[in-house]
């Protein structure tokens, strides 16, 4: 059967986009590298605040629309249960501002494609001393697991919307606070910055490579990045050089 991105010449099933091939039964449709993110109710997503509204925050998450963040939708800080006041209202931008980005999960997919999210789980909510990474969103293997603590020493969310937030290891301890604690004071150590930067570079050099992204191939990418320096990681041959090394090693571990 006939899905999406494809179409019929002689008898033969072709592709009309370059992607990658998705089977369903008899049904072959074809995910295009290039798109925008389609949601999916479950779905973690990175995004970043646009704009502060009645009740609501609207959020960047890669998609056609930008999404909405009702403030029914999130924990006030200290993680109290109660309705929303409206002294609640007036320190939504005490919360939450335009810029700041955030970690959430879609709770409901509008029939126009726009999504509704929610930070209701304190591992979700607002988001620090970190490096964004964007990327296409079908470059995000689909696996149950978002949030990595890698033993290099850095902490990863890999969100479903190609947005990819790398951070210092976070202290789930010290994370029972609603989400909208900062701690700027906090100072970043340079191996640690310098560890976060190569995390950076490595997934890039991944993507332009069209290599799926989750903490293995990350990791892999990681170790056999070690010969070069983190600003070397930016020209084409060493890019090449750690896809081919990264994709050769994938192929072992799953033929062994």
């Amino acid at each position: 059967m006939r899905g999406h991105g494809t179409y019929e010449d002689d008898g033969y099933l072709k592709a009309s986009v370059a992607g990658v091939k998705e089977e369903v039964n008899k049904l072959i449709s074809i995910r295009p590298l290039q798109s925008r993110y389609n949601g999916v109710i479950g779905d973690v997503v990175v995004g970043r605040i646009t704009e502060v509204q009645q009740k609501r925050w609207k959020v960047d998450t890669n998609s056609r629309l930008d999404s909405m963040l009702l403030l029914s939708s999130v924990n006030l800080p200290g993680g109290e249960l109660r309705r929303r006041s409206a002294e609640d209202e007036h320190m939504m931008r005490k919360y939450l501002q335009e810029g700041d980005l955030i970690s959430a999960e879609v709770q409901n997919v509008f029939s126009d494609g726009s999504l509704s999210l929610h930070t209701r789980s304190l591992k979700y909510g607002k988001l620090s001393q970190g490096i964004l990474v964007k990327v296409s969103p079908t470059l995000i293997k689909r696996s149950k697991t978002r949030f990595h603590n890698l033993p290099i020493g850095a902490s990863i969310i890999f969100g479903n919307n190609g947005f990819v937030w790398i951070s210092p290891i976070v202290n789930t301890e010290e994370a029972g606070v609603g989400g909208f604690t900062q701690n700027l004071e906090e100072v970043v150590s340079r191996t640690e910055r310098e560890t976060i930067a190569r995390i950076r570079n490595c997934i890039l050099a991944l993507a332009q490579c069209k290599m799926m992204l989750y903490d293995t191939s990350v990791l892999y990418a990681y170790e056999e990045s070690l010969k070069y320096n983190v600003v070397d990681l930016l020209v084409p041959e060493a890019i090449i050089d750690v896809g081919i090394l990264t994709r050769q090693r994938i192929s072992m571990v799953a033929e062994s």
